[in-house]
């Protein structure tokens, strides 16, 4: 069968970004387009094998080399992020440029993440092909941080709750969501963010924006003639709405956007789905001190829904001091509870930036500290696995909705603040670490990860969610999105 239409997919450079849009090319291929991904060559082996057998599957490889990510001993020079920009601008321009007549015969548009608008837009609006922005956040912290910015939120005092036109009254804005703690990584000190003071100086347009900001996608999204989403119908249909309404173009929830492997492996096994969540292909494998067999096996000796699964992500961490308090937590927890801790860096010049030293002897077979890469498809699907605490990064809190996971939020930055306050207000299968702000402390986590683990009425909720949003696996309406943008597209 013929190819119906040619689409282009620009991701941006961090994987969080790179591996939902692979996952939407592969989603937009099963509809018959011819789907090109623009990558630096870098990131090539994060592309599946089965997708680049894919016939309607290419990929245009920037041979740029990516620059080094900028380090704290950085003083001057160009941004890091400023010369990617440039590189893959320059480099899609003479793509395009290249194309004979005859490739422009079927209908093309660009699909590109809202971080790469700004260096991409301008050259297919060039050619004639519009362009679509892709968003691998939620729709629900896109919504927020827009009402936010329309209700003026940062003039809120202390006490003051403000509702959100358009949105849940359970997302109404409080004083307390104002207040963000300022992390840069382990090392750092400890310090506050509160909005209302940096609304008093000149303020440069940056990411991430402080409540009452206008999000700078608004701005770099104008000409965009529609949105997809990395959710589904199901999760966020208020928020999705809201967005619509508000930017006046069709904005479509085509997610959650994880592992093709993921959603193949729905068969309600209790035997860890076989071999698909085991795979190292779903996520880019690193060095470990433990093996998954390792750790598969560890978990298998512990009780249903005893362990406390921690992990932040790859790039963001709390700070030093508040890691420290975790340890303090860990080590004083109820003994009938256990845990693996996820300790990794995206720095690539020091793989471990922290580790708790003594901790293991302490705690014995009560706690497994993981230096590296983890199998967390793997962790969160056992059924050992009682609770997630986590950075409400937006994948991982798909993963975590998926498997039936309750999350002790513990937000670091940027979007991670709105997905927190969506877990706890609107998903209702979470709480938050900390209301204040401040440095977390080990007396809040301790009292956090009891009221998680405890609480039988989240973990019912969590797997009601799971039921509602996923219950055939992929969901139905994200499909009938994708139908609906193809749609679109071939009648635009």
């Amino acid at each position: 069968m013929k190819p119906v239409g040619e689409i282009f997919v620009v991701p941006f450079i961090v994987s969080s970004h790179v591996y939902p849009c692979i996952e939407l090319c592969r989603l937009l291929c099963s509809v018959n387009y011819k789907t090109t991904l623009i990558i630096s060559s870098e990131l090539i082996p994060g592309v599946p094998e089965f997708l680049l057998k894919n016939q309607l599957f290419l990929v245009a490889e920037c041979p740029h080399p990516l620059p080094p990510p900028p380090t704290k001993s950085t003083k001057s020079g160009p941004n890091h992020l400023e010369i990617y920009f440039h590189q893959m601008g320059n480099f899609i321009e003479s793509m395009l440029e290249s194309r004979n007549p005859q490739d422009w015969k079927l209908p093309c548009f660009a699909l590109l993440d809202s971080m790469m608008m700004p260096a991409a837009k301008s050259a297919f609006t060039r050619f004639g092909a519009p362009v679509v922005a892709i968003f691998t956040c939620g729709a629900a912290s896109m919504a927020l941080e827009h009402a936010a910015w329309k209700s003026d939120v940062e003039d809120l005092n202390p006490g003051e709750t403000r509702i959100l036109p358009g949105l849940p009254e359970c997302m109404a804005f409080r004083y307390s969501d104002l207040t963000r703690g300022n992390h840069d990584g382990p090392g750092t000190p400890s310090s506050s963010v509160d909005s209302r003071e940096i609304k008093k100086k000149e303020k440069k347009k940056s990411m991430p924006t402080q409540p009452g900001d206008e999000p700078p996608w608004v701005e770099d999204t104008k000409g965009a003639v529609a949105f997809l989403i990395n959710t589904c119908e199901e999760l966020e249909r208020p928020f999705i709405s809201y967005i619509s309404d508000q930017i006046g173009v069709p904005a479509w929830a085509v997610g959650p956007l994880l592992p093709g492997e993921y959603w193949r492996s729905w068969t309600g096994s209790t035997d860890q789905e076989e071999t698909h969540l085991n795979s190292t292909k779903l996520r880019p494998s690193s060095k470990s001190n433990y093996s998954e067999s390792y750790i598969l096996k560890w978990l298998d000796t512990k009780p249903k829904c005893s362990v406390l699964y921690i992990s932040f992500g790859t790039y963001l961490t709390p700070e030093l001091e508040e890691l420290e308090e975790l340890a303090k937590a860990v080590e004083e927890l109820n003994p009938r509870y256990s845990f693996i801790w996820v300790l990794q860096s995206g720095n690539s010049q020091v793989l471990f930036e922290y580790y708790p030293h003594g901790l293991d002897r302490k705690v014995g077979d009560r706690g497994l500290i993981i230096q590296g890469w983890a199998p967390q498809l793997s962790i969160l699907n056992h059924q050992a696995v009682g609770g997630f605490l986590t950075h409400c990064g937006w994948s991982s809190t798909m993963e975590a909705i998926g498997r039936g996971i309750p999350m002790l939020a513990w937000p670091i930055k940027g979007d991670q603040f709105y997905n927190a306050k969506c877990i706890q207000g609107h998903f209702r299968i979470g709480i938050l670490v900390s209301k204040s702000g401040r440095m977390v402390t080990k007396n809040e986590i301790i009292e956090g990860i009891e009221m998680l683990m405890g609480d039988e009425g989240l973990r019912t909720r969590a797997a009601e969610l799971r039921n509602e949003a996923f219950s055939h696996g992929f969901p139905s309406s994200s499909l009938a999105s994708i139908e609906a943008f193809k749609g679109f597209s071939l009648n635009y």
